[in-house]
Order: structure tokens, then C-alpha cells, then sequence
């Protein structure tokens, strides 16, 4: 075969490989930017939709198999870079961030905070690079959870002379929060504009640097640090978290109807403390309620990202300052929240190639 036609069959069944999270082929995402054939080498560039942690490895292995099937003992070396994704803000705000997470509850009390600090842990495990920001500024929780009660925060001047934080820095997750600020057994006594205000600076004047990954740890309802986020933070969107209450489930559909009336997107749905097990017997009992956080989510029409168990863990490792997921007796709870990032991964992928195929109308204001 001819290198022109074996190249011409080649970018033929290279575009015919699907794409497993967004149901399209590589063809209709013009991911193939490129394709060489060099001394018998195969030089294939693509462009996918971000993130790439958790699928680039299977179209890796999709491309390989190709390959071998039209030339047969060609190498191929496969470069792979992120499309851009247009933000859903034209905002300035964190340019080096490529998706901006936030975890949110109509009330408090139902695990948000374990929650946010445990979907970083498993997207930092996957290689991304990774922020977290504990932006509840009247109840930190993030210098408990991550063991760092007595870390004041470090900060340096920039080339304006303007002072920047430092995040901390845990099992490889940069991490900012007003409890760095404050000391421990202070309390913040703060007007709303103030909140906005202190939630902006941990926003804007922290030294982030380049990230796949920020996720936002919010406070409960929807007050003045969510309605300053949805208008200043180019968000991919919002996590929603609830616990089987009828009480938290209809706080959380008013969460969720602001977050749509400000154009934040809904990634979906995490049931917390769904179900407790028994350790001896195994016997799985719903203390508070079988399947609201899945009912909720099909009445949003959004997805269920999934259960988490009432487990004493989650409160043991909180007290150690090790995320659960992390935890050296946690495998069992590692499990959930694994299942939890993959499905949520793969909604960020889908909004993103929405936004790389349809780009959010400019605002003039």
C-alpha cells in the first residue's frame, strides 16, 4: 500500500474511533489534528476535550490498535493537547484554572465539606493538578479536614508590590481557606458585602498558579458568597450535595434554582449519608430516607453522581486530618468516591464539549 493511501486509510479509521464519554467520533470533535507518516513511524497529533486523566488512555489504546491493523510494526507516537474551552464568563478571574468546581447545600450539616475535600483527593490520585477553596468564611472546615489547624498561611509580594497568599500544599492539593487567616477559636463577625469581599480575595490574590482542577467548597444556601461567585468566577459548574432529609432535599432544589437563574451549570447530584452497613452482619439500613438524592436529580434532570455510606470513618478521619479516601482503613469508602469522580468527570467533559461546540454569547454590559 502506498504511504499516501495507507496515511488517507489511516486518518479514515482513526476518525471512526468514539470518543467513550461523549458518544461522538473523533472525527466529529476534529480531534485529529495532525497525522505524519515518518520512516515508518506514525506522528498522530489530537486535540480533546478536557480533562483527559481518565479517557486519554483509552483512546491511547484505541489508536495504537489501529494503527497496528492498517500498517502493521508501525511506531506510533501520540502527542495529545487540551482543546480550549471557552469560559461560560468573560471573566479574568483565575486564567490559569481550566475547570472551576464548586460544591454547594441548601442547608448545612449534610457533608459538603468531606465531600469537596474528598472529590479533590481523588482528582489529585488521578494525576491532575489540583485546588481547593474553602470559601465558607464563617465555618472553615478545610485546616480540620486536611490536618493543617495551626498553618498560617504564607504570602509573598508580586512585581505591583501587591501581597499574594501561598496555598498550602497536601497530598498534592493546593489549598487555600479564611481559616489560615483567622485563629482557631476566633470568630468572623462579617456583613454580607465583607463576605463577598474576603471570599474574592482568597479568589483573586492567592498564588494558584496552573491547575485542572479548582473545586470550591461553599458555605450552606445561597447568600452573598454564591451570588458573587456565579458573577465573578467563570465556574464549569456546581456540585449539589444532600442527604436523604426531605428538609435538606428542599433546601437543595432552592439551591439549585438559583444556581440556574445565574446560568451556573448543574453537574449533578451526591447523596451523603444514604445508607448505613453494618460492619459485623453487613445488614444495610436507611436511617433517613431511601433514594431522595436520585429522585431529586431525575426531577432537576440532571445526573445522580451517586450514594455515600454513614460511616464512622468519615468522621474519624476528619478528627485525624486525613481525607477518607486517603485513609489507611478507608478502601471501602476510596470505592465510593471513586465512582463519584468518574461519573463527575465525565459530566464536566460533556458540558465542556458543549461549550467547545456552541461558545457562551459575549456580554456587553
Amino acid at each position: 500500500m502506498e504511504s499516501s493511501t495507507a496515511l488517507e486509510s489511516l486518518r479514515q479509521r482513526l476518525e471512526q474511533l468514539p470518543d467513550p464519554d461523549l458518544g461522538r467520533t473523533l472525527g466529529e470533535l476534529s480531534a485529529v489534528h495532525s497525522l505524519q507518516l515518518r520512516d515508518g513511524r506514525v506522528e498522530l497529533y489530537l486535540e480533546l476535550i478536557p480533562p483527559l486523566q481518565w479517557v486519554a488512555r483509552h483512546i491511547e489504546q484505541s489508536c495504537r490498535a489501529v494503527v497496528e491493523q492498517v500498517l502493521p510494526g508501525a511506531e506510533l507516537e501520540l502527542y495529545v493537547r487540551e482543546k480550549e474551552v471557552p469560559r461560560p464568563l468573560p471573566s479574568p478571574v483565575l486564567p490559569g484554572v481550566t475547570n472551576l468546581i464548586a460544591v454547594a447545600s441548601g442547608k448545612g450539616g449534610v457533608g459538603k465539606s468531606t465531600v469537596a475535600a474528598n472529590i479533590a483527593v481523588m482528582l489529585a490520585q488521578s494525576g491532575a493538578r489540583v485546588g481547593l477553596l474553602d470559601a465558607d468564611i464563617y465555618g472553615p472546615s478545610a485546616p480540620v479536614l486536611f490536618g493543617l489547624q495551626d498553618a498560617p498561611l504564607a504570602a509573598r509580594k508580586d512585581e505591583q508590590g501587591r501581597v499574594i497568599g501561598i496555598p498550602h500544599e497536601r497530598f498534592g492539593i493546593r489549598i487555600a481557606s479564611m481559616g489560615f487567616v483567622m485563629q482557631r477559636d476566633q470568630a468572623a463577625i462579617l456583613r454580607g458585602p465583607l463576605l463577598a469581599g474576603y471570599f474574592m480575595t482568597l479568589v483573586e490574590q492567592m498564588d494558584w498558579g496552573e491547575l485542572d482542577f479548582l473545586v470550591f467548597d461553599l458555605p450552606p444556601g445561597t447568600g452573598d458568597i454564591q451570588l458573587t461567585m456565579a458573577q465573578r468566577v467563570p465556574l464549569t459548574g456546581v456540585v449539589l450535595v444532600t442527604t436523604p432529609h426531605e428538609l435538606a432535599l428542599a433546601d437543595l432544589r432552592r439551591s439549585a434554582t438559583m444556581f440556574r437563574r445565574v446560568n451556573v451549570a448543574l453537574l449533578g447530584v451526591v447523596e451523603n449519608m444514604s445508607f448505613f452497613r453494618c460492619p459485623s452482619c453487613g445488614h444495610v439500613e436507611h436511617l433517613f430516607g431511601e433514594g431522595g438524592g436520585a429522585r431529586l436529580a431525575q426531577e432537576l434532570g440532571i445526573p445522580f453522581l451517586g450514594e455515600l455510606p454513614l460511616d464512622g470513618l468519615l468522621q474519624r478521619a476528619a478528627d485525624e486530618g486525613i481525607p477518607a479516601a486517603l485513609h489507611p482503613a478507608g478502601a471501602h469508602v476510596r470505592e465510593y468516591f471513586e465512582r463519584l469522580v468518574e461519573r463527575l468527570v465525565l459530566q464536566v467533559r460533556r458540558i465542556n464539549a458543549e461549550r467547545v461546540q456552541t461558545p457562551p454569547l459575549e456580554l456587553s454590559l
